[in-house]
């Protein structure tokens, strides 16, 4: 047995033994306290899953967790994309709800599949773990390991309940339970980064899936096919497979108020900081079902070390309210950007998906780094200075003490991804727009750069932090044009003749 082999029996081995170590039993109970007990679980899946569950449900479910459930339960024939965020269980309440009815005798063949069969088999064990290990389980249904029919990646329970896990491109033609075929069709995981780069793969993929995996159902009986996974791609099985489903659930870390969608588990603080150590293009797909792609515009930023701020004759701050709450507009931005003989510098910026305020206080950190050494010109787009907007935002600067002033632009702006790559993407191949170095590691350094590095037509990213920065650069031109007029004059004569 190869070390990594050793090691993941011993990961196992210590999550068989928390099982088992977490769900003690009242041995003092009656049978038929048992037997009231149990009925009273039962007709309430919820405590059902905390109490033979107590070691995972530590937090409160969400409205969203205990929507899903009843679709599940109350559906015998029914179509399910689950698109949850990492870190909203979608794995471990999908297994809740599963042994659930398995254990309630209400399905009796489940068939897991994922992108190769030794992944659907680490996906079916900690089901099989359960079952063999879980004391109050084993205490309230019997013991569930049955002698030859106990194997990691298929196994029978004793009341006959069959689970089986393959691998896509695998034959499961012919997989029956005695005469019962998957009334469970369980896809988890099936896409992955590299299969989603080749369109012929996804193409063959969702063939086998559609004429082989989901051909093991029967037709008279209802069955359950349920498909989890996170959208990674534009164009992958789970999206594929949302074109069939009776409901497609797509649950974001954060909801479209910028909030946490399981505020009881996931926390704010928890969620800011661990979005900050992961790329802005990795964050999208994973935690906000957002699959984008490198844009064709930006291919890569330039950093270099900036002179002094009194180098430059006047600073130009743009600012992006970005008032909307929808996915797309959700940033605030601010960019700060100067110009030196044909260079454009952005110096500092500021983007953040938060409150007025919150983005009134990292306007304040800007002017207090700028600190009268060179004029700011400070700017918004006159849509976002709506009477209320305005207000809102100038109460924040009032109460902080800013003497920031923002003045409408009135531009007529146009579309907004053809301004950007019109204005910006010139001078960024051509050398003359750079990203301050010392700012390199800021975190909304690190966001506008892969705003940038995202922007393509048609792009679903954020473009808001490119957007300001484009504003800027726009006032800093019509400034600088006016400062510097055009000499008119007569032609220099010249004493040689040619």
């Amino acid at each position: 047995m190869a070390l990594s082999d050793k090691k993941i029996e011993l990961l196992w081995g210590e999550f068989r033994d928390g099982v088992r170590n977490s769900t003690h039993v009242d041995k003092s109970e009656t049978q038929e306290q048992q037997r009231k007990r149990i009925a009273k679980l039962e007709s309430n899946v919820e405590d059902w899953f905390k109490y033979y569950f107590p070691k995972y449900a530590y937090s409160e479910p969400a409205p969203f967790h205990k929507r899903a459930t009843q679709r599940i339960i109350n559906n015998p024939e029914w179509y399910e994309v689950r698109s949850w965020s990492r870190e909203l269980a979608k794995s471990t309440r999908t297994m809740f709800e599963i042994l659930f009815l398995a254990l309630t005798e209400k399905k009796r063949y489940i068939l897991l599949t994922s992108n190769n069969e030794t992944n659907a088999s680490n996906l079916l064990e900690p089901y099989r773990i359960q079952l063999d290990s879980n004391q109050r389980i084993m205490n309230d249904y019997g013991v569930q390991e049955t002698l030859g029919k106990w194997t990691a990646g298929e196994f029978v329970t004793r009341n006959g309940v069959a689970f089986k896990a393959i691998g896509a491109g695998q034959s499961p033609r012919g997989t029956k339970n005695e005469e019962v075929r998957p009334d469970v069709l369980l896809f988890d995981d099936m896409d992955t980064d590299e299969d989603c780069r080749n369109p012929e793969m996804i193409n063959k993929r969702w063939r086998w899936i559609e004429d082989a995996a989901i051909g093991t159902r029967s037709i008279s009986k209802g069955t359950l096919i349920m498909f989890l996974g996170n959208i990674i791609a534009k164009d992958c099985c789970v999206v594929r497979a949302q074109q069939f489903a009776d409901h497609i659930d797509i649950i974001n870390i954060r909801d479209k108020n910028g909030k946490s969608n399981w505020p009881a588990k996931n926390t704010e603080s928890h969620i800011d900081r661990v979005l900050s150590q992961k790329s802005y293009l990795s964050t999208q797909r994973e935690y906000f079902n957002n699959p984008i792609t490198e844009g064709t515009v930006f291919k890569e930023m330039h950093y270099k070390i900036l002179p002094a701020l009194t180098a430059y004759k006047f600073l130009v701050c743009y600012v992006d309210l970005s008032y909307k709450s929808t996915s797309r507009n959700d940033y605030k931005a601010a960019v700060l950007m100067g110009r030196i003989k044909n260079e454009y510098h952005i110096i500092k910026c500021f983007l953040i998906q938060g409150t007025t305020r919150e983005f009134a206080k990292g306007l304040v950190v800007i002017e207090e780094y700028v600190n009268n050494k060179v004029p700011v010109y400070w700017y918004a787009e006159e849509k976002f200075l709506l009477d209320i907007v305005k207000k809102e935002v100038n109460d924040n600067l009032t109460e902080l003490r800013s003497k920031i002033v923002l003045t409408a632009d009135t531009t007529d702006k146009g579309d907004k991804f053809t301004r950007i790559e019109a204005a910006l993407e010139p001078l960024n191949s051509n050398g003359r727009l750079f990203l301050n170095e010392a700012e390199k590691s800021n975190p909304s350094m690190v966001i506008l750069e892969d705003q940038f590095k995202a922007l393509g037509p048609g792009s679903r990213a954020h473009d808001d932090g490119p957007d300001a920065a484009e504003g800027a650069k726009q006032i800093i031109d019509q400034k600088h044009f006016v400062d510097t007029p055009m000499l008119i004059g007569k032609r220099q004569s010249h004493s040689k003749r040619y």
